[in-house]
């Protein structure tokens, strides 16, 4: 009958297994977040990746861009209502054409929707390779989707206007 009224002393005092666990799980998400920290931003990789790219000001740029055929297909463009804000979003659908020789491992394009007075309303640059694909060679074509946001009701969206802006050939 002893045992029955006895009160039992309750320990007090963290349980080392969990605070080992604890720490050892707070450590790997350290590191993971260590290792992410490393790699370089997506701006970083894509000037990484245009770094030694054609621009606009070189004689060889005119070259090779006379040869890259971009073409808007108006059955697969879209703009649809964004409902958050109600402003307007354009998905645009094209293809992108090398009709040149050479084989095409950096493409950078902007596309612009323009009013009827060849006014810009917006414009996104886009990557298109090697981010959608690794290359571009003679007489192949490539798809290209992009979406541009914050059209309003009232802008006259006429037109879709792409250039090429960076270029890199083997």
């Amino acid at each position: 009958m002893d045992t029955l009224f006895d009160k039992e002393e309750k320990k007090s005092g963290l349980n080392k297994g969990l605070l080992i666990g604890g720490l050892v799980g707070l450590l790997l998400i350290a590191i993971v977040v260590l290792i992410a920290m490393q790699r370089p931003s997506m701006d970083d990789q894509k000037a990484a990746v245009l770094a030694d790219a054609l621009r606009e000001d070189s004689p060889q740029f005119q070259e090779i861009t006379k040869d890259i055929i971009i073409g808007t297909d108006p059955d697969k463009t879209v703009q649809f209502p964004n409902s958050l804000n109600g402003l307007i979003s354009m998905s645009i659908t094209g293809n992108i054409r090398n009709k040149g020789s050479r084989t095409l491992n950096g493409l950078e394009v902007n596309a612009a929707v323009v009013d009827q007075f060849n006014q810009v309303l917006k414009e996104k640059k886009v990557l298109v390779i090697p981010t959608q694909r690794e290359l571009l060679g003679p007489g192949e074509t490539i798809p290209i989707t992009l979406a541009i946001d914050g059209f309003t009701k009232d802008d006259d969206r006429a037109n879709i206007r792409w250039k090429v802006t960076a270029i890199r050939a083997q």
